[in-house]
């Protein structure tokens, strides 16, 4: 059986980091873009939410079939480090749910629900090693279902970086005092 407790506290790292810049951004700012055509701090989280249901809803159902054989050549991927470094920006190939788009607190509750929902999931496997069940990430390769889960962490680093930007461009609020 893998060792699962390096996967849950890169998880549980990556997550603290993330909410901890994601506390930066002010609610009346929360939806509000740095640039035309670029995310807010509401549409990075709806992202995150998606991809991290898309990959625990995928490996619960992959992992009830029979594992199908990847030849070992499909079997490679980019290093993480490449997701996390964010030297390549990509587009996402998943369509943004604008109904996940709601007020921030509403929206950083579904997003610790989605990595509960994510943690209980090892839990329930935890017995059972799921390396041999695998399917295709769009840009870096075939991944296993730990696999998965740690590109998890390593979004969330490369989102985190994102997320820091999107608070450092933000307008400033300036006080004035009266003379």
């Amino acid at each position: 059986m893998p060792n699962l407790e390096p996967i849950v506290q890169k998880l549980n790292v990556t997550r603290h980091d993330l909410l901890r810049v994601s506390d930066l951004v002010p609610a009346e700012q929360w939806r509000v873009p740095r640039k035309q055509g670029q995310w807010s701090a509401s549409e990075l989280i709806a992202h995150l939410i998606m991809v991290e249901r898309y990959v625990v809803r995928s490996a619960d159902r992959i992992s009830q079939q029979t594992p199908k054989k990847w030849p070992f050549y499909r079997r490679f991927h980019l290093p993480f480090r490449i997701v996390e470094k964010r030297w390549i920006r990509r587009k996402s190939p998943i369509a943004l749910d604008t109904q996940l788009l709601r007020e921030k607190e509403d929206m950083l509750a579904e997003f610790r629900e989605v990595r509960e929902r994510t943690l209980a999931f090892l839990e329930e496997t935890k017995s059972r090693d799921l390396s041999a069940y695998r399917w295709p990430h769009p840009f870096i390769g075939t991944l296993n279902v730990y696999e998965w889960l740690q590109f998890l962490a390593s979004h969330e680093i490369r989102h985190t970086k994102q997320m820091l930007e999107i608070t450092e461009s933000l307008p400033k609020s300036v006080s004035t005092f009266p003379n």
